[in-house]
Order: C-alpha cells, then structure tokens, then sequence
C-alpha cells in the first residue's frame, strides 16, 4: 500500500463520466474560466490517477471536492471518484457547501470513499487525522467570526488526533487550510501537531497566484506538502511508499 495526496479536485460534472468520451463531458462550472491550466482538467484527474494509483493504495484528498450546493447535487462528482482506483480519505473543504451533517454525507459515498471527521483512519501502521482548518490569527481582515471557527476547528482536530492508534508509527494530518497564516506564524493547529508528534501534514486550498504563500517543506520538524490540484498539475503526489500492513 502506498498513500498518495491531491485536492482541491472543484468537480461541477452534470452527467456520469465515460472515459474515452472526454470531448462530450458537461460541467456546472468549467474551470478553466480560472486559466488554461484547468482546461479539462477532470480528464487530467482521471488519466494521471490510473497512470499511478493501484488498486490497493490509498489518495488523501484534502477539501474543495466539489463545487455541488446539496446533496442532490454532488451525484456525479461521487459517482466519478467510484471510477478511480484506490481508496480514498477525505476532509471537506471551504466550498464544499453539499457536505452537510457527517452522517448523512457517509450514506452517500462511494464503497471507495470515506471521511474524516472528529475523528481519523488507521492504514496499517499510518494514522490519518485531519480538519478543515480556518483562515489563522494574524491573518488580514481576522475577525470574532473568523476566531469562533478556528477555534472550532482546533477542538474537531484535537478530537481527530485523540483517538490516533496506539499501532501507528507515523501520524499524516490533513487540512484544506494552510495550518498557519500567510506570515508563517505559529497557530493552534501547529501547537497541536507538535503535542501529537505528527510528521507530515499536507494541506490544499492555495491556487496559482498563491503558490508563494506555501509552507516551507519542512518548519516546526513537521514535513509539509501542498497538494492543490493545479500545484500539482493534477498528478497525485507520493507520500508514503510503504505502509505496513502486519
């Protein structure tokens, strides 16, 4: 098993995907009206997911899934992750507006699909935990409204990394948010990765124009890795090579 991560997939498709029949696919909201580099960038997803992806590995993708309002919405968008190899972990995102109570969004998931949420998933001997994550303090324009989500935000991942399994040797944390403000400040959602000693996070939510605001690769002795669709030319990135199972 090999984990893998990618975001920010901005799915709006209005019909199910055949493969092979790309030049047909209609979209609520074609990406490319952000820039070239989202032209088709669902056929990108597709193609550079089966190129690397096998069956029994495992894609962190860390919010913005799709651009559906409800859940009679976000049909197609699921019924397109069900055609990928792999499983897939995933946490929402600030568009995510479908994603409404936890349970009924796990009624509707794929068999290959699941998520996180005040909680977290062992893979073998790699404990996945994650949140949301909030614009951070320090941040322009940071607000009480901006303050009572993040605080949200710090106690769903606390309770995510609390029931982190004693089995594993490695803790990966996942936001949609960088988990600092654009200056690098230290955060709550870093005073609690280092508490937990995770040694990765990966996190998604800058796009171009953006990429510059990233964390370093590694700060605080935690890796980190931005894993935006279009940072990465839509190419899940490699995490783990090997993950044990036994």
């Amino acid at each position: 098993m090999r984990i893998f991560g990618l975001g920010d997939l901005h799915l709006s498709l209005c019909q199910s995907v055949v493969p092979g029949a790309w030049q047909h696919l209609s979209e609520h909201k074609p990406m490319d009206v952000f820039g070239e580099h989202w032209h088709q960038h669902v056929e990108k997803i597709y193609r550079n997911w089966i190129d690397r992806v096998r069956p029994e590995d495992v894609v962190l993708v860390p919010g913005d899934i799709s651009w559906a309002m409800s859940m009679e919405e976000v049909g197609f968008d699921l019924e397109f992750l069900s055609l990928l190899p792999g499983k897939i972990i995933m946490i929402q995102g600030n568009h995510d507006y479908w994603w409404q109570s936890i349970s009924k969004v796990r009624q509707v998931l794929p068999q290959n699909v699941q998520v996180i949420q005040n909680d977290g998933v062992l893979l073998g001997d790699i404990y996945i935990a994650g949140t949301r994550g909030w614009v951070c303090p320090g941040s322009t324009g940071f607000n009480q409204h901006d303050k009572k989500i993040y605080q949200r935000e710090l106690n769903r991942l606390a309770l995510s990394l609390k029931y982190a399994d004693h089995r594993a040797r490695k803790i990966i944390a996942m936001f949609h948010f960088m988990p600092c403000n654009d200056l690098h400040d230290r955060s709550g959602f870093i005073d609690l990765l280092e508490e937990y000693g995770v040694e990765q996070c990966i996190y998604g939510h800058l796009h171009q124009g953006a990429f510059h605001l990233r964390l370093p690769e590694k700060k605080w002795g935690i890796n980190f890795s931005l894993v935006s669709g279009d940072y990465l030319n839509f190419q899940p990135l490699l995490l783990e090579e090997e993950v044990h199972t036994s």
